[in-house]
């Protein structure tokens, strides 16, 4: 397998740019990195319209498929399918193969964790007059307007017509489809302010969305009200309601992970959260507290791709 598919489906899906940058360069400042890489939205499309979709089987008819943008779960059986999460609309050739390897019924239901282009981007191909597309109410509303990132330099354009959730929801909702008892719930602020767990009662698998990156430091969106305490706050939501038995599906990273994973990733974060905290209530800048390498422990393991520590560092600063 190519180094470019494992990249781009195992690391965040800048991976391929934050790489090449940081060999020409260095740890770069976010704007920076985004500079150099001239269009990094544009690249990221393009890694994933060459990326192969790989399936992963779980159980209960549930697999996930890895290879555009966000990982994707997919629930099959006679009401058609249900899937959680929609990649990235350039991946469409890719995706619908890999969905009609899983079953020729229809997408019937379509759940976002959140509104992030990696994850919500194919709700423009995948919506239809008979696909109910279900999120968290602020998830509709990003994805409503135009909405800058402000770490990535970019202005997102509004979805229209059948892309757009219709069914939005504030704190909880439940469906059964499939033989399946779909959980819904809210997190509050935590990547975004817009997350959302997806929990196959009966298969005991979670779908956590991106406040969990297996393996990786994740990307905090402060633009839409994410934050480093959200994020650790989550995943002691998510370990509360798995056990060792849970199968996790983390929005990035590694598709099939565990309990002791996601409680190593929560760890990761509150020691870092600590040592940034302490850096910055000393009075050290931003730089400066980039600078005495408050992840150090974690990098070889976390910190290889393009959220890298000083990158991480820098958005652990802004949420303490």
């Amino acid at each position: 397998m190519k180094s470019e598919h494992i990249l781009s489906r195992r690391g965040f899906c800048l991976c391929c740019v934050g790489a090449a940058g940081f060999a020409a360069t260095g740890w770069l400042s976010p704007r920076a990195a985004y500079a150099e890489a001239r269009g990094i939205v544009s690249l990221i499309k393009d890694s994933a319209a060459k990326s192969v979709i790989s399936a992963h089987k779980l159980r209960n008819g549930v697999t996930v498929l890895e290879g555009s943008g966000g990982n994707v779960a997919v629930l099959s059986g006679n009401d058609g399918l249900v899937m959680i999460d929609a990649g990235i609309s350039i991946s469409r050739k890719q995706m619908t193969k890999a969905l009609a390897d899983i079953s020729p019924e229809p997408v019937t239901h379509l759940i976002n964790t959140h509104w992030h282009f990696d994850h919500a981007d194919g709700n423009s191909w995948i919506g239809t007059d008979t696909t109910k597309i279900i999120a968290h109410e602020n998830t509709r509303k990003y994805l409503s307007q135009v909405q800058r990132v402000e770490d990535w330099d970019y202005n997102f354009l509004p979805l229209h017509g059948n892309g757009v959730p219709q069914h939005v929801f504030s704190n909880e909702h439940a469906l059964t489809l499939n033989g399946e008892t779909l959980a819904l719930k809210y997190y509050g602020p935590a990547h975004t302010d817009g997350d959302i767990s997806v929990l196959f009662s009966e298969a005991d698998i979670l779908h956590v969305g991106d406040t969990f990156w297996n393996g990786i430091y994740p990307f905090i969106d402060h633009s839409t009200g994410g934050s480093i305490g959200g994020m650790i706050a989550a995943c002691e939501a998510n370990l509360l309601v798995s056990t060792n038995n849970t199968i996790i599906i983390p929005g990035h990273g590694n598709p099939v992970s565990t309990r002791s994973e996601l409680q190593g990733f929560r760890d990761m974060l509150v020691a870092i959260r600590e040592n940034v905290a302490t850096l910055k209530h000393q009075g050290r800048t931003r730089d400066e507290a980039v600078a005495a390498k408050p992840t150090a422990a974690f990098d070889a393991k976390w910190g290889q791709f393009v959220i890298d520590p000083a990158f991480f560092t820098r958005l652990v600063y802004e949420g303490v």
